[in-house]
């Protein structure tokens, strides 16, 4: 089974989280859990235990890291990924969505929908950037991708 089945978020070292960012980590989590494709290759000519997998998904000095077990609790993979790459497209990603939010309150629809197209297309680069990151130490399909994206920018403190 090539999915992710629970996923643990470590945030003991981020800032405590805000009632709408644990929102948003809830929601995002449920989505990715709900609907996933999360395969980890082969290496060396290992075989990689069969999943479903257990991501435990924390920052850590600066860092992305992705830690997987296995429902038994045996360690799969764990990778660290630089936060650089991410940086601009997801501080775009916020600003978007700060004016998303703002729009849905005072611009008509036509006006809104144009801001929507250019927040779902900065999320659409958050996922390729995930996708590129983790190239040849996991695989996923974009939607999984984007979950993931969303629940990455959720660890973010805004600021």
């Amino acid at each position: 089974m090539t999915r992710l089945c629970h996923i643990e978020i470590d945030d003991s070292a981020l800032p405590p989280a805000t009632p709408e960012m644990e929102q948003e980590r809830r929601v995002a989590i449920f989505d990715l859990i709900e609907d996933n494709s999360f395969t980890l290759p082969g290496r060396e000519g290992a075989e990689v235990p069969p999943g479903p997998y257990v991501l435990d998904l924390a920052i850590r000095e600066g860092r992305l890291v992705f830690g997987l077990t296995t429902g038994e609790q045996a360690q799969v993979a764990e990778f660290h990924l630089s936060m650089g790459p991410f940086r601009q497209v997801v501080k775009d990603y916020f600003q978007i969505c700060n004016s998303y939010f703002d729009a849905v309150k005072r611009l008509p629809p036509a006006q809104i929908e144009a801001i929507d197209m250019a927040r779902r297309g900065i999320h659409n680069e958050g996922a390729r950037t995930l996708q590129e990151r983790l190239e040849g130490k996991a695989e996923l399909d974009i939607d999984t991708a984007r979950r993931l994206f969303t629940l990455i920018c959720a660890l973010i403190p805004q600021g």
